[in-house]
């Protein structure tokens, strides 16, 4: 993930060196930039809590999915989370720059609301614990927007880990689905290419995670999560009573309603809580610390899915160990 961002009150460099210029003080020795702050006891905190929240989402989203469509679920996601969260926007929505307005609602739309509907596609092919595993590629492409569209540096190491990360992505594609019956919910090695959703929307993840750093770091982390769920809610909430079939299901299906408590749970934890966890996370470390939950959650949401019966075959545990090797090498590099 990018550094800590450039203060835009920086004083410039002059133009060129006065002729002049003693060759004493033109000889100076280059200043040497401080080494980097060290991680408070409370990021590591924040950062084992995450890990544990996010891990559960995938399992919690198999669970709504028993009787509720992937766009359904999605929707009905985000604009639960956006009314729990209503009454910290309307008290920060007066408060909130209006240039900040466009960072949020780009935020919201790439690192929530369409992840959101992505995740829940990918799971009605994919197994749970595949899918949290296939998210470690958050990590990968923090960094990858940071260089592209941020101004972070992109050394060989770096380039070395994300490679790999796109690496393991490929052997999950290609070999990961081959499990049978018990590895898909569906069953078949083509079930696998539904991973290709969550690498769309891990990228979506690296796009937000970089604008919170870098555009929206003057807000609190409540003010950032509440004000783009408001933003997203009331579009997904429109749009979950009158373009699907959620009421009537809820009304006449049986399980809706264990279904419906499923994604509640997913929704107050997964999308509310831990959103507002992560942005504080942001803001009290680096975005590429942040994303380092991304080697616990695949761990949670294996275990997850093993009690729930997935299978987790050769093909799953090499591409888990190439993923997460990019994003080790990514940490560890200068």
């Amino acid at each position: 993930m990018p550094d800590r961002p450039v203060s835009s009150f920086a004083t410039p460099p002059p133009a060129s060196l006065p002729a002049a210029m003693p060759p004493a003080v033109a000889a100076a020795p280059e200043v040497v930039a401080a080494p980097p702050a060290p991680v408070p006891p409370l990021a590591w905190g924040l950062l084992v809590v995450l890990s544990l929240i996010w891990g559960t989402s995938f399992i919690l989203m198999k669970k709504g999915l028993v009787v509720f469509s992937a766009m359904e679920l999605g929707a009905t996601r985000v604009a639960v989370a956006a009314a729990l969260l209503l009454p910290f926007a309307l008290r920060e929505i007066g408060r909130v720059e209006r240039s900040h307005l466009k960072w949020l609602a780009l935020s919201g739309t790439v690192g929530t609301l369409i992840p959101a509907f992505l995740f829940a596609y990918a799971e009605t092919k994919l197994a749970s614990g595949l899918a949290g595993v296939l998210n470690a590629l958050t990590a990968v492409f923090v960094l990858l927007v940071g260089a592209l569209l941020f101004g972070q540096r992109l050394t060989g190491l770096r380039v070395l880990g994300i490679v790999l990360g796109l690496l393991g992505t490929v052997v999950l594609m290609l070999l990961g689905g081959s499990g049978g019956e018990a590895a898909t919910p569906a069953g078949g090695a083509g079930n696998a290419w539904y991973g290709l959703y969550i690498v769309a929307a891990t990228v979506g993840y690296g796009l937000s995670v970089n604008v919170i750093k870098h555009r929206l770091h003057t807000l609190t982390p409540v003010a950032v999560t509440s004000l783009l769920l408001l933003i997203i809610g009331g579009p997904a909430l429109a749009y979950l009573l009158l373009g699907t079939g959620f009421v009537h299901k809820l009304a006449t299906v049986p399980g809706a309603w264990p279904a419906f408590g499923y994604i509640a749970l997913l929704a107050t934890l997964s999308t509310a809580v831990a959103t507002v966890l992560f942005n504080m996370l942001i803001q009290r470390s680096t975005a590429l610390f942040a994303a380092s939950s991304t080697y616990l959650i695949p761990i949670v949401a294996l275990g997850w899915g093993a009690l729930d019966g997935e299978a987790f075959n050769l093909w799953h545990a090499l591409g888990m160990a190439v993923i997460l090797a990019g994003v080790a090498v990514i940490h560890r590099a200068k």
